[in-house]
């Protein structure tokens, strides 16, 4: 027997090596999208040309795609601080909710901001609460619900709860609201992701006597915007996409969750009739304006977000050049 022989080393195949290193970034991705990206909330700054020419801008906060959950008190308290901004307009696209026990902490995050004017429609999970659903499922360009019947959630209580905080619900419906000393008309629809929306129910003539029409969606299917544009809106407000939640650097989102192409997943872009067949940079010169958000939250079944953070947005209307 030989006392002290060195063992040997045996080298780690380059196979195994990558797949190692592979599942070690994997990891560190998943951390990063799940613990810090999902929290780390950002205001975006856009402006639209949309006023006559010597009106004074109009400041639009827009919020979308909360998804509150009740323990989820950094997202409330961020939002809360956004009153600071002193907003001229709220507008609320809708999925408010994750639990059934979220709507007084969504009104507690709404509570400073609904000093101000605000109008909102609805999403599917302030109807349904989410179910855990094969995670692949969100790859899908449009991922409707199946399986079984989804929890219902106190929608009642959600819906009176922001109109007794003086804000205006479009579900379906047509309005014109005071905003900033001018009329503006609002047009909104039901959450078509559900196939919920009736334009039937509000399709008419753009009320000449407003400053313009806005149009109001939580899902911005092509239908819906095509309807909103050909009736007169001159800027249609939207969530539902995420941003595409899980993007890829450099690349951008891979889906929107409905039937909009991913060049305008979020941010502001424009439409007009028949523009899902074609590229915004060929829209004409009379084209609406289009913004979606990104929105502030994730369903509790896949809280990660990755190269895309959650938003809301301070949208400044302009008087066009």
């Amino acid at each position: 027997m030989v006392l002290g022989r060195a063992w040997k080393t045996v080298p780690m195949h380059p196979v195994v090596r990558a797949g190692l290193g592979a599942a070690a970034l994997g990891a560190a991705g998943l951390g990063y999208a799940s613990l810090i990206e999902r929290n780390a909330f950002v205001l975006r700054r856009r402006s639209v040309p949309v006023l006559p020419r010597g009106h004074r801008p109009v400041r639009v906060l827009h919020l979308s795609d909360l998804h509150l959950m009740p323990n989820q008190r950094r997202k409330v308290e961020w939002v809360r601080s956004l009153a600071a901004l002193q907003p001229d307009l709220v507008v609320n696209t809708g999925d408010n909710l994750s639990h059934r026990d979220s709507v007084p902490v969504a009104l507690h995050a709404y509570e400073p901001l609904m000093e101000v004017p605000g109008v909102f429609v609805l999403g599917s999970n302030d109807y349904f609460a989410p179910g855990f659903r094969n995670p692949f499922d969100y790859f899908r360009q449009d991922s409707r619900r199946g399986g079984p019947a989804p929890a219902t959630l106190p929608t009642d209580d959600l819906v009176r709860g922001m109109g007794d905080g003086g804000w205006t619900d479009l579900t379906n419906r047509r309005a014109v609201l005071e905003v900033a000393g001018a009329a503006i008309e609002f047009v909104g629809v039901d959450d078509p992701h559900l196939d919920y929306d009736r334009y039937d129910l509000v399709e008419g003539v753009a009320d000449q006597s407003a400053l313009l029409t806005i149009g109001v969606t939580h899902a911005p299917y092509q239908r819906t915007l095509d309807a909103m544009t050909k009736d007169g809106a001159s800027l249609v407000i939207a969530g539902h996409t995420h941003g595409g939640q899980l993007c890829l650097p450099f690349y951008g989102a891979l889906v929107t969750n409905c039937d909009l192409d991913t060049s305008r997943v979020k941010g502001v872009s424009r439409w007009w009739p028949g523009a899902g067949s074609e590229p915004s940079s060929a829209a004409p010169r009379d084209a609406a304006w289009l913004e979606v958000s990104a929105g502030l939250g994730t369903s509790p079944y896949a809280p990660v977000r990755f190269a895309c953070r959650p938003e809301a947005t301070l949208l400044t209307l302009e008087p066009a050049h």
